[in-house]
């Protein structure tokens, strides 16, 4: 690290322009390839992935994505002649562009039970010919821009599907600025000096800017969810400034006690550095653990989370080096810079409000412990109660396209026509075969919750049957799963035992949603402990110490409950939804969970490491593990309680970005780090540290060989700098 920051620092002519130069590449790259975000899942061995194969290979024509041109008859109805003729002529100029195969009409014939009892709401189902991940957006701009054509006073027109979905990507844009300007506060506010607030911002949005370009071009050459640039500029802008922080508070406090300005920058990015490295490499280890839930959807996202991650840790390592050389002495600010002329260096006392809390902890350590723990516990309460699935189109913000036509459709037909199920049934090609297909069909339609069930199509052969069953219930409602799950389990099984009917699955995007929910949960114990485990191992090699990362863990594993039962409490079950436009209450996004332990895991470990790498350091000179708990909180407290604010204000800005999937996201991490930074790491970690005593530090013998040699520490003590306890305050205990 010393040889790093060095070159660095004397070079940092070239290390600047080697970043601004990447930037541009990025920028120039990505702007001329273009982006191909797609939600690609695949399910296999679930009925969602049998049925779509029958449908694939027995109705090739109807394997394209489906959407839905909803019509509105502001006044009088959509019978009216003038309003018939305009609408047809707009939906035969849809019929005619490109990747539309087909569009049914309600003015076709057959096409009266498409428009409602009052005339005044009524649809048109478009058929591309291929499916969603794969039509280019210019293909689906082009159907929204001609059915818009039908638009007017009298008529309003409005389009949803997966398809259309894509046209509205999660744009975070204002969320970005909103919680840059935020950290620029809090870094002003922690620092005094403007310097201290710019050079971890700039740091931050660079490799974040870097990170993005690379995304972008990464869509093309593997599926990459649609919400994954938004993600990695959540989780970017969030390490990235406390990464830089780390690294700029301890080579400020290295400014006062009299370094100099080169031998600051080294001894800060060979000690605070180190602990970005491990934090870095947590937060990656974590995010790359989502590939052995062997989901596809979820292979892009961790590595374009793990692209921002990683920049932004090099940025601290290399870029921010480079500009602490430009900006010298200066980035103490005139006050501080005056002081320290006049007054000489720091003598290195320990003092203030940290040291006393500190010190509180040290003498009331179980107490505290215990109520810190009741807290955790209560907000983690309503995560036991989580329900898994997906958020509807009915969620998203009410001036889209896609809103507007779920709620139109819901009006109109009920709420279930937004999510019907397909039922696909393969039979013999024989008239007892219709006759079980019939049969299928009345049990299905005799079954509760089902409102109308359509007539079956029939595949070349006569051997497949599709048709669909329209729930009475919302998509993401409990009660749509519910009817899935007892379709399954109970009226097919049923069929099939009286029926020529050979095999019928429930399928479609609802049912999709319903088997991903399924598939996610049951890997999750395999994830989380795979992750918990690397971690462990991560911190013990770091600390060499067995009840350190044992800690930690346990730690980490609270923060993620508090902050699924935060998630549920407020989208779930519906508490302050007005406060953050969530829309309706209903399950937390399946694949949520999961992304939000690896991050929330990484996370965590910042604090973690950050502070126990400052216990770690004083353990080593003293052996006094009191002394090191105290020192160690009392040093970095401030520091985790800043670069905490940063990150709360920088995902809170999120939430507010009225996109619900985004502002789950923003939530579940801005009260994943409120508890962590303030509770967890403030209170609960050097509580139970100094209860565990000396035995924080134990390593069995015979396991010290077995692990690699690689410290968090320096390998030396020249970065060390020796701190007083202000003797004004309560002795630490021996």
């Amino acid at each position: 690290m010393t040889t790093l920051a060095r070159w660095c620092y004397d070079r940092r002519w070239i290390v600047v322009g080697l970043w601004l130069a990447a930037l541009a590449v990025s920028m120039v790259l990505s702007g001329a390839i273009g982006q191909h975000y797609r939600n690609n899942v695949t399910l296999p061995g679930t009925d969602t992935e049998r049925a779509y194969d029958l449908l694939k290979a027995n109705f090739p024509a109807q394997n394209g994505d489906v959407d839905t041109i909803v019509l509105h008859a502001r006044t009088g109805t959509l019978r009216d002649g003038g309003v018939r003729a305009a609408e047809s002529a707009m939906l035969g100029r849809v019929a005619d562009l490109a990747h539309v195969s087909s569009v049914v009409s309600p003015y076709a014939p057959g096409g009266s039970a498409q428009i409602n009892h009052e005339g005044t709401i009524g649809y048109a189902t478009v058929l591309f010919d291929r499916g969603a991940n794969d039509l280019p957006l210019s293909a689906i701009r082009a159907v929204v821009d001609t059915a818009e054509t039908g638009a007017s006073r009298q008529v309003q027109v409005a389009l949803e599907g997966q398809a259309i979905g894509y046209l509205n990507p999660p744009s975070t844009v204002a969320s970005e600025i909103a919680g840059g300007i935020a950290a620029a506060v809090v870094l002003f506010l922690a620092f005094g000096s403007w310097r201290g607030m710019v050079l971890p911002l700039l740091a931050a949005f660079l490799a974040l800017g870097i990170g993005v370009g690379i995304i972008t071009m990464l869509s093309q050459v593997m599926p990459v969810a649609q919400f994954t640039e938004q993600l990695a500029a959540l989780i970017g802008l969030g390490v990235g400034v406390d990464y830089a922080l780390f690294i700029v508070s301890r080579h400020r406090n290295n400014l006062l006690h009299g370094m100099e300005v080169r031998e600051s920058v080294i001894a800060a990015v060979n000690t605070s550095g180190r602990a970005v490295v491990f934090a870095g490499s947590a937060v990656s280890v974590a995010l790359l653990g989502l590939m052995l839930l062997g989901v596809s959807f979820l292979v892009g996202v961790s590595l374009g989370a793990v692209i921002t991650v990683v920049l932004t840790m090099l940025a601290a390592l290399t870029l921010l080096p480079a500009m602490l050389g430009f900006m010298g002495p200066r980035i103490l600010g005139r006050k501080r810079l005056a002081q320290l002329r006049e007054h000489g260096p720091d003598d290195s006392h320990v003092t203030g409000r940290w040291l006393a809390w500190a010190r509180r902890i040290e003498r009331r350590p179980a107490p505290l412990a215990l109520v810190a723990f009741v807290l955790i516990l209560f907000v983690s309460l309503p995560a036991f109660a989580m329900r898994l699935g997906s958020s509807d189109q009915g969620n998203d913000p009410t001036s889209w396209t896609t809103r507007e036509a779920y709620d139109l459709l819901s009006e109109g037909f009920g709420p279930g026509f937004n999510g019907p199920l397909q039922i696909i049934a393969t039979v013999p090609a024989t008239e007892a075969g219709r006759l079980g297909v019939e049969s299928l069909q009345s049990a299905i339609r005799a079954t509760p919750g089902v409102a109308a069930v359509t007539p079956a199509t029939y595949s070349a052969n006569q051997a497949t049957a599709v048709f669909t069953a329209i729930p009475f219930s919302a998509p993401q409602d409990r009660e749509t799963y519910q009817l899935v799950h007892h379709l399954r389990e109970t009226v097919v099984p049923s069929v099939l035992a009286r029926t020529p009917v050979t095999v019928a699955y429930v399928g479609g995007t609802t049912a999709a949603y319903i088997d991903f929910a399924h598939v996610l949960s049951e890997k999750l114990p395999l994830f989380i402990g795979v992750v918990v485990l690397a971690a462990f191992l991560l911190l013990m090699v770091a600390f060499r110490s067995v009840l350190v990362p044992a800690t930690a863990s346990v730690m980490n594993i609270l923060a993620a409950l508090a902050s699924f039962g935060l998630l549920v409490f407020v989208f779930q079950q519906g508490h302050l939804g007005s406060v953050f436009s969530i829309g309706r209450p209903g399950p937390i996004d399946a694949f949520l969970p999961v992304m939000l332990f690896a991050v929330l895991f990484g996370l965590s470990m910042d604090y973690q490491v950050f502070l126990v790498s400052r216990m770690h350091e004083e353990w080593i000179h003293t052996h006094d593990n009191a002394r090191a708990v105290t020192v160690g909180q009392a040093e970095t407290g401030r520091v985790i309680t800043a670069a905490a604010s940063i990150m709360m204000v920088v995902f809170l800005a999120f939430v507010l970005a009225g996109q619900r999937q985004v502002a789950e996201f923003g939530l579940g991490l801005f009260g994943a780090v409120l508890l962590d930074a303030f509770v967890l790491r403030t209170v609960l970690v050097p509580a139970v540290m100094h209860t565990l005593g000396p035995a924080n530090w134990y390593l069995p013998a015979w396991l010290e060989p077995m692990l690699p040699h690689v410290s968090i520490d320096p390998p030396d003590s020249a970065d060390f700098v020796e701190v007083i306890l202000d003797d004004d305050a309560d002795p630490v205990s021996a």
